[in-house]
C-alpha cells in the first residue's frame, strides 16, 4: 500500500495540474536538455509535452526521454504541423520562443489563455514552419555579449512567468483536471504496476479512500 504522505504529495500534485499549458520541442534532442524541459514542466504543473522529431536519430533521444518522464507525458510527433493540429483544436494560442526581428517580450503575452509554448532546437534553433504557424513569437531580452539562453533555461524562465500569472489569478487554487481524468491519474501514479496489469487485463481500476487505500468493494458495484 502506498504510505499516506506520499498519496497526500501525488494528490497535492493533481491538483494544481493545468491542462491547457503545454511545451512543444521542436527537434530539441540533447538528453540534458530534454530532462531539464521535462522538469520545469512537472515544476509549474503540465501534464502533457510535445516533442516533433526529423530525424530517427533524434526520435531515438526523445523516445529515450518519454521513457523517463515519470509525471507528464511526452507525446512524440513527426512533424510539427500534426502538434499544431492537435493544439488548435484544443483552443490554444501558440507562443513560439525565438530571437528575430518583430519578437515580443516574453512576459507582454497572456499566458492565462490556453497556451503551448513551442521550443526549438539547440543548435538549428526553431523550424520555419514551427514559426509560420505561430500565434506570436516571442524572446527573451539579453543585455549581455551572449545571444540566447541554453534552450532548457529559456524554457524554464519563461514557463515561470506562465506560474506567476496563473498564480496571480487564481488557477492554482482550483483544480482543473476532470474528475474522472484526475481520479485515474491518481491510482496510476499511486499504483503503477496495478494500474498497468489492470489496464493490460481490460479491468477497471478500483477507487481509493482518503488515505490512499484501495476499496475493493467499489469493483462489485
Amino acid at each position: 500500500m502506498i504510505s499516506l504522505e506520499r498519496f497526500q504529495k501525488i494528490r497535492h500534485m493533481l491538483l494544481h495540474r493545468q491542462p491547457d499549458l503545454t511545451v512543444v520541442m521542436d527537434n530539441v534532442n540533447k538528453a540534458h536538455n530534454l530532462s531539464a524541459i521535462i522538469r520545469s514542466c512537472d515544476s509549474v504543473g503540465i501534464c502533457e509535452i510535445h516533442a516533433v522529431s526529423y530525424r530517427k536519430t533524434i526520435y531515438a533521444q526523445q523516445n529515450a526521454a518519454a521513457g523517463t518522464s515519470k509525471w507528464s507525458a511526452l507525446n512524440l510527433y513527426t512533424n510539427i504541423e500534426m502538434v499544431y493540429n492537435k493544439l488548435s483544436e484544443l483552443g490554444m494560442q501558440i507562443i513560439v520562443a525565438t530571437n528575430g526581428e518583430g519578437c515580443l517580450d516574453f512576459r507582454n503575452i497572456d499566458y492565462t489563455a490556453p497556451t503551448a509554448l513551442v521550443v526549438g532546437a539547440e543548435w538549428d534553433g526553431i523550424s520555419k514552419e514551427a514559426i509560420n504557424g505561430a500565434s506570436h513569437t516571442i524572446t527573451v531580452p539579453m543585455l549581455g555579449m551572449i545571444e540566447s539562453l541554453n534552450v532548457s533555461v529559456a524554457t524554464a524562465v519563461i514557463l515561470f512567468e506562465a506560474q506567476r500569472q496563473r498564480t496571480l489569478k487564481g488557477m492554482y487554487l482550483v483544480p482543473q483536471l476532470k474528475p474522472e481524468y484526475f481520479e485515474r491519474l491518481l491510482f496510476e501514479f499511486s499504483y503503477p504496476q496495478l494500474s498497468r496489469e489492470l489496464k493490460r487485463n481490460g479491468e477497471p481500476y478500483p477507487m481509493l479512500d482518503e488515505q490512499g487505500g484501495i476499496i475493493y468493494q467499489s469493483l462489485l458495484s
